[in-house]
């Protein structure tokens, strides 16, 4: 952190606790997408016969779910896997955005196979009409109904897992966990709207219950499928890191007795517990070369204690005036896109 650039290196503070903290986290979201996964491929092929047996749109839709939620377990084992490689050359940061860029294709397979098929089923049993077969309909009630004890169990597992991982502020920080607790909400409320279609459409005779049920799942699937790509978009492209986070590592920064002002700051999560702090600082006048070693090997340090998940830190010393960084989106925090 001088002028000649020498403190404008990289600190890497990660210890091997965290990093083993973070691998048993993924071991217990592996299992939980395994359940999950184990689940879903079980349901979908009860589902799909069922549809088939009794002709109902509705239970078809589910099945397009219960296909779509198997396919993206797939991704996120994935995202699992390869999130945690260690950094190389091509990659001098690491692998931790790949768990977003895998829960992106999560979403988009619940747009597509989930929301696009729902919404396909519920728009041609309108215009053609469904043959009523009491026997399959009873039949295919019963398979929703073990697929809701399946999914909700499921439910169960995931939610047991985010209060393990500190409840909701902290558990669903995790894109793979957060998409399967969606998947398998979605899931329950899915099967619930089948239900009561088919029920309604036996008492009534009316087709247009099941048709109804079909779009309302299409619209909350594609609802969900917007929100966590939405998500996975912001931390993709470069998220900010939380701005009580950020504020601590200003005012550390500000204490320092070396640093004049801070002319900005920037931050970026490059994974699901590690984040990039770039700042550029004022120093005081009269500093040897030596001490502002030590004083950027000291600050570095008092940074990574403060936020753990700071994981590669970046000074950089300048003379230009606080006004012109101050105008910067990136120092201030604010953020573009709709």
């Amino acid at each position: 952190m001088n002028r000649a650039g020498r403190g404008s290196r990289g600190f890497v503070s990660g210890t091997a606790g965290e990093e083993k903290a973070g691998r048993k986290a993924d071991r217990r979201t592996r299992v939980t997408v395994l359940v999950a996964l184990a689940a879903n491929l079980v349901i979908a092929a009860a589902k799909a016969v069922g549809g088939f047996v009794a002709g109902s749109p509705a239970l078809l839709s589910e099945a397009a779910h219960s296909v779509a939620d198997s396919m993206n377990e797939i991704f996120l084992l994935a995202a699992l896997r390869r999130s945690r490689r260690p950094a190389d050359r091509r990659h001098p940061f690491g692998y931790g955005k790949e768990r977003f860029f895998w829960s992106l294709l999560a979403a988009v397979g619940i747009f597509v196979m989930g929301g696009c098929f729902s919404f396909f089923q519920g728009v041609e049993a309108l215009r053609t009409g469904a043959d009523e077969n009491l026997g399959g309909y009873v039949a295919g009630l019963i398979v929703l109904g073990i697929a809701l004890l399946a999914e909700g169990g499921s439910l169960l597992r995931a939610l047991h897992q985010v209060r393990g991982q500190g409840g909701l502020a902290d558990g669903m920080r995790d894109p793979a966990l957060r998409t399967v607790v969606a998947e398998d909400g979605t899931a329950v409320l899915g099967v619930c709207l089948a239900m009561t279609g088919m029920a309604l459409h036996m008492v009534t005779g009316q087709v247009v219950w099941e048709a109804c049920a079909s779009l309302a799942i299409g619209a909350l699937l594609v609802h969900v499928a917007y929100r966590l790509g939405r998500e996975a978009r912001d931390q993709l492209i470069g998220e900010a890191a939380d701005p009580e986070a950020s504020g601590r590592i200003r005012a550390l920064l500000r204490a320092q007795p070396e640093i004049d002002s801070v002319e900005a700051l920037f931050t970026m999560k490059t994974g699901l517990d590690s984040t990039l702090v770039a700042a550029r600082v004022d120093l005081v006048p009269g500093l040897d070369s030596e001490r502002v070693e030590e004083a950027a090997v000291r600050i570095k340090r008092s940074i990574a204690r403060a936020v753990p998940e700071t994981d590669q830190v970046f000074l950089d010393v300048t003379d230009r005036p606080a006004g012109e960084a101050a105008e910067s989106p990136a120092a201030t925090g604010e953020r573009g896109g709709a």
